[in-house]
């Protein structure tokens, strides 16, 4: 009796420890390959109950007729069939080489209901290696825990998902702790060792009131659910748990999808800003180097400097570097720049105003970059700067106290300059760059890299009514992910702010040549501000934006709408109405657009206000000269508009693909729609 429970102890110790002592959890593994014929090793793991892992596998590649194979028969034999290989084919295998291989079983099949698993040889009916498959085997699979359930927090049953992958269906939190955050650690009941859980934006600031929704959490670093036993809501400020839960011990679920990343800065301070973003620094006299660490897009840049305010994180008035990688020449940028608006740089009455660089506001770039890299993902810019500002735009770092900073991460436009966000922070963020300083507290954690899926985007609407002739141009939120930025359009996405047409948020339009149409404009009329002035154009370049280029540039583009040329031969915008605006409610947090499964959804909950005012009346006459295709943006900024389909007879379907849904039978709710937006304007 003794041995057979010393022998079911070592057996459970080989299966298990690989997540702790020979690299990371893989899942649970059947066994070694036994090696028989032609150089065939490697281990075998079960990722669920559908999906083979082989580690480490080798394979010399010279069998006749040789496939994985699998089977419930007592031994491998004639009787078992081809799991196709790692990219879904039966081709014969070739020759691996220390090989990780990841292989899905045919319809139907289960690794509970195999007896064997072998790489085998059908022409001479050989195993050339095999793994038997222990009997009563349970494969990895989503595990529950209990809810959570305290003092103004509850939920459903939380479900285990994967090993880094914590789901809590049907949170409901009352937003009443003062500094509340999710929370997990090791130990027999939370405490204030734990450590902070990225909410389900990647976001590590206090979490906001939940009312039902189902999150999802994911571990951060190397934190897995073999590395904690509990998960709670704590409140920082009472330094106590709102709600907890125990979880199981090493549950068998299935591993990440995910990896985790190699970087970890060399410097001596640093701090965890987002999930997907970390910055580093070390001060050396009046030198400060800074490191900017992001998991972000190709194309996409991190904005990290000095907050505008010095009583709170505010972008308005920041000094700030924006980093990126350029893959052509291998080499990484960090730009200085000084935000006077909450807008791109454009020109407001002669002088530049927005997000600018320094050297276009007549500063120098005071940002001086010693490396860069982008590997899997992963994006690192290292640069220098001097703590005391050499010109009046730029703000001084401070060693002697804790300063506000803020930082962004989105995309970059066709210019490679910095468009709207998609990541910022809403919380202060506060650090203290003293090499005095307590940095015990510091809380970088490794990238986890892996498989992603992007929001889907809301469909976007078509106003296809051959009997429209008057559309209503109005502003609202650009919707985020799952809006303008999400259709990855030419020229779309990257601004705060879009157009909605007769209230839909920047659809698709069609107009028949040899006809007049009236569009009438609620974009702004002050060209004394940077954001809240927006006259409407019609040209051939789906960007807009023209008043951002230069006189060349612009001359270049061929504006069908909307513009006229002075005497002095500068191009100015003709239809600038009264300002009609779609604000998201007071308290709601614009980032959390993709909570709203469509666009009415995100609709409703906007608020409109309009100036008072007539529209301004742009009217357009299609003709032969015009192309088939042709764009509705703003002259000041660009990403925010649409598409015009320019034809000689009402057509249905022009764009059946992607996201491009007709809203049949809804032209007349969404032409008294903006008459009513209009209406409100005239109030």
């Amino acid at each position: 009796m003794y041995l057979a429970w010393l022998t079911f102890l070592v057996l459970a110790a080989e299966g298990w420890a690989q997540d702790d002592d020979d690299g990371p959890y893989r899942g649970k593994l059947l066994g070694k390959l036994n090696s028989y014929h032609h150089q065939v090793t490697g281990e075998v793991y079960a990722v669920d109950d559908w999906t083979l892992l082989l580690v480490n596998f080798n394979y010399d590649g010279t069998g006749d007729d040789t496939f994985f194979w699998a089977g419930d028969s007592a031994r491998p034999g004639p009787q078992g069939f081809i799991v196709p290989d790692e990219h879904g084919k039966t081709n014969i295998l070739e020759r691996y080489y220390n090989a990780e291989v990841r292989i899905s079983l045919p319809e139907g099949k289960r690794v509970s209901r195999l007896k064997w698993f072998a790489v085998y040889d059908i022409a001479s009916q050989n195993a050339f290696g095999d793994v038997y498959v222990p009997d009563e085997f349970e494969a990895p699979a989503p595990q529950t825990a209990a809810t959570l359930a305290g003092t103004g927090v509850s939920s459903a049953t939380l479900q285990l998902l994967d090993a880094k992958t914590i789901l809590v269906p049907e949170f409901r939190y009352d937003g009443a702790g003062g500094e509340a955050y999710f929370w997990a650690g090791a130990g027999p009941q939370p405490s204030a060792r734990g450590f902070k859980l990225p909410d389900e934006y990647g976001y590590l600031e206090p979490i906001p009131a939940y009312r039902g929704a189902d999150v999802r959490l994911t571990l951060p670093g190397a934190h897995t659910l073999f590395t904690i036993s509990w998960l709670a809501v704590w409140d920082a400020t009472s330094r106590r748990a709102l709600a907890s839960v125990l979880l199981p011990e090493r549950p068998n679920v299935p591993p990440a999808l995910t990896t985790l990343h190699p970087h970890s800065s060399t410097l001596p301070s640093c701090r965890q800003l987002h999930r997907d973003l970390q910055v580093s620094w070390e001060v050396f006299g009046n030198q400060l180097t800074i490191q900017l660490a992001g998991k972000i897009g190709d194309n996409e840049y991190m904005a990290f400097g000095i907050s505008g305010s010095s009583s709170r994180s505010q972008m308005l008035g920041a000094d700030v570097a924006v980093a990126s990688f350029e893959p052509e020449f291998q080499r990484g940028r960090a730009t200085d720049y000084n935000i006077t608006a909450l807008a791109p740089c454009v020109q407001v009455l002669g002088q530049w105003r927005g997000v600018c660089r320094d050297e276009r506001l007549g500063a120098q770039d005071s940002n001086q970059v010693f490396t860069a890299s982008r590997t899997d993902g992963v994006t690192v810019v290292t640069y220098r700067r001097t703590l005391q500002p050499s010109e009046p735009i730029d703000r001084e770092w401070v060693t002697d106290k804790p300063m506000f900073v803020v930082w962004a991460v989105g995309a970059l436009d066709s210019e490679d300059e910095p468009t709207f966000h998609r990541l910022w922070p809403r919380a202060d963020v506060v650090l203290n760059i003293s090499q005095t300083a307590d940095h015990s507290a510091d809380d970088c954690v490794e990238f986890s890299v892996g498989s992603s899926s992007a929001a889907t985007p809301w469909e976007t609407a078509e106003l296809f009514d051959p009997t429209l002739r008057v559309f209503s141009f109005s502003l609202g939120p650009a919707g985020g992910a799952r809006g303008v930025a999400g259709r990855g359009e030419a020229g779309g996405g990257g601004a705060p702010l879009a157009w909605y047409v007769n209230g839909q948020l920047a659809p698709d339009l069609q107009i028949r040549r040899g006809l007049h149409y009236t569009f009438k404009v609620f974009g702004g009329n002050n060209p004394h501000s940077a954001h809240e002035y927006h006259p409407l154009i019609v040209s051939v370049e789906p960007r807009g934006g023209l008043e951002q280029l230069p006189e060349a540039a612009q001359r270049a583009v061929r504006v069908l709408a909307g513009v006229h040329y002075t005497r002095r031969g500068r191009l100015t915008a003709t239809a600038a109405g009264p300002l009609c605006l779609a604000a998201h409610a007071a308290g709601a947090d614009p980032r959390r657009a993709a909570d709203h499964a469509t666009f009415r959804a995100f609709n409703r909950t906007l608020q409109w206000s309009c100036a008072a005012g007539p529209a301004a009346e742009l009217q357009v006459a299609p003709n032969d000269t015009w192309p088939d295709l042709v764009y509705y943006n703003s002259f000041t900024h660009a990403g925010m508009g649409g598409r015009i389909f320019v034809v000689d007879r009402p057509k249905r379907n022009l764009n059946k693909k992607g996201n491009g849904a007709a809203l049949a039978g809804s032209s007349l709710a969404l032409l008294l729609l903006g008459a009513a937006v209009a209406a409100a304007a005239r109030l």
